[in-house]
């Protein structure tokens, strides 16, 4: 099997387990609603900020979808397309050494995705799947990782979106109309989509031309290329026009008998007037309750690039036009995700949160099918946590009024604000008994900044992977106690 390979590999595929745990330490004034929501924004590099939930949430998160840079050396916009932010400069010097200050864009994305996907797989539940958004700069390179990472036998599909409504006459070369969404799940054989619901324009297709009892119905075809060796017979029509054989370089599909069978329980249709090739009549009451997704995703169905920007604009106040998001998702993107990935009650992660749309599709998702799902939204920068993921979702939330006046109502809900703490807490052995100095207390103790004590115990709590998917560390259950209950959220007309 074909394997990456790239300058810095070797410095980031252990990289995962040296990553300390931090503590998450909330910020009331940027929370919105009651705690018990169970929603969580989280600010702070995403790799840090992954490794402090983990404890918790381990096993337990049945979809991920995330909206990576995807590395077009765009550098001149809000959200750094070149993997080349200063943050990250920073953690290539920290972990990869003097050699990350030479890579090329394509090594520093490979190191700065690597372990990220290694943590975001260890939170999937058995059956959950990870969605990744990712364009034509680094889809062959995201598939290998990915396959390194979880596995080729577990690749599920690409799907193509079509992001933009018409084509781009400024393109040097074809107009780029798709972005893809890859998918693998964490157990590819056992891993089932959720079917999506009906649309009236295919129901519409089913009519009743003989008044059958069955109800409405459409006809499919009763002939295939494929070779079949009992699939060569003639028939009769019921005007007696004999039929010898199925159309030329074709073949019946089910056997003689099996014909009969279906023509005695009028289920053949020979056309309105009894003589024309046979085709099966497929009963609208005999399909799914549901049409299983397909890898083509239409803007007409799930959104385009121009209707997330509109989107967010309505949601976020931005002090020039240069800091809106290019290419944000729209909602219906991510909630075709939702439909398709989870349950009502399922968690959601998404470390690359952004401008906030994977919240904004969760509790839209919620507010539709009346479900209880919650989500964990991680955000690198501190001004685009608070200034655009926390403010849109606290709109979603509240409601908010348009720059025309019209009010929109809120969503309902609510979700907690965290940053991380700067420093992980800190490990204190055993003292000396014969050292008469020191507090002869026993055990190792996990202080927080404050020096107040979490836990004492034989054994370093967040060092351990926890056993089932209720485990709680003691640092996380001290976190909780922390939170305790959110603010209300004000009101966000003028947010």
């Amino acid at each position: 099997m074909p394997t990456l390979n790239w300058i810095g590999k070797e410095a980031v595929v252990r990289h995962h387990k040296e990553v300390p745990f931090r503590l998450l330490e909330p910020v009331p004034e940027l929370s919105c609603g009651p705690a018990e929501n169970g929603n969580l924004i989280v600010q702070g590099d995403n790799l840090h900020a992954l490794k402090a939930p983990l404890p918790r949430y381990a096993g337990q998160v049945k979809c991920i979808y995330i909206d990576p840079p995807y590395n077009t050396g765009n550098e001149g916009w809000a959200y750094n397309d070149n993997v080349n932010s200063p943050e990250i400069r920073r953690w290539l010097g920290e972990v990869v050494g003097k050699e990350g200050e030479t890579l090329d864009r394509h090594d520093r994305w490979l190191c700065m995705m690597y372990p990220r996907l290694v943590l975001l797989r260890q939170f999937l539940r058995e059956d959950g799947a990870i969605f990744v958004s990712i364009d034509d700069n680094d889809v062959a390179s995201l598939r290998l990782l990915m396959d390194e990472v979880f596995g080729a036998t577990n690749f599920v599909a690409t799907v193509l979106w079509q992001k933009v409504y018409s084509p781009k006459n400024s393109a040097r070369h074809l107009s780029e109309d798709h972005d893809y969404v890859v998918i693998y799940a964490q157990r590819g054989e056992t891993w089932r989509p959720n079917l999506l619901g009906r649309t009236d324009e295919q129901n519409a297709a089913y009519k009743n031309l003989d008044d059958d009892p069955r109800g409405l119905w459409k006809t499919s075809d009763l002939s295939a290329r494929n070779h079949y060796s009992d699939g060569t017979y003639s028939v009769i029509t019921p005007s007696g026009r004999v039929i010898e054989a199925p159309p030329k370089g074709r073949y019946w599909t089910i056997s003689r008998d099996r014909f009969h069978e279906l023509d005695r329980d009028n289920r053949i249709w020979w056309g309105k007037k009894g003589d024309s090739i046979p085709q099966f009549k497929r009963f609208l009451s005999d399909v799914k309750d549901g049409r299983v997704p397909q890898t083509m995703w239409f803007y007409g169905e799930v959104g385009h690039t121009q209707e997330a920007k509109k989107e967010l604009l309505e949601l976020v106040d931005f002090d020039t036009s240069g800091d809106v998001f290019i290419t944000p998702k729209p909602t219906r993107l991510v909630q075709r995700i939702l439909q398709i990935s989870t349950d009502t009650d399922s968690i959601i992660l998404d470390s690359f949160s952004g401008t906030g749309t994977t919240g904004h599709a969760v509790m839209k998702q919620n507010a539709e099918d009346g479900g209880r799902r919650r989500f964990i939204q991680i955000e690198m920068d501190k001004g685009i946590a608070e200034n655009v993921t926390a403010a849109r979702m606290t709109r979603v939330v509240a409601g908010y009024t348009t720059a025309k006046g019209k009010p929109v109502h809120g969503l309902g809900g609510g979700f907690q604000y965290c940053r991380l703490s700067k420093e992980p807490p800190v490990r204190r052995r055993r003292p000396d008994p014969q050292r008469r100095d020191l507090p002869a207390t026993g055990g190792i103790r996990l202080v927080c900044r404050n020096r107040q004590r979490l836990h004492r115990s034989g054994r370093h709590a967040l060092a351990r992977r926890p056993r089932g998917s209720r485990h709680l560390s003691a640092v996380q259950r001290h976190l909780e106690r922390q939170i305790g209950g959110g603010r209300q959220c004000a009101d966000s007309r003028g947010v």
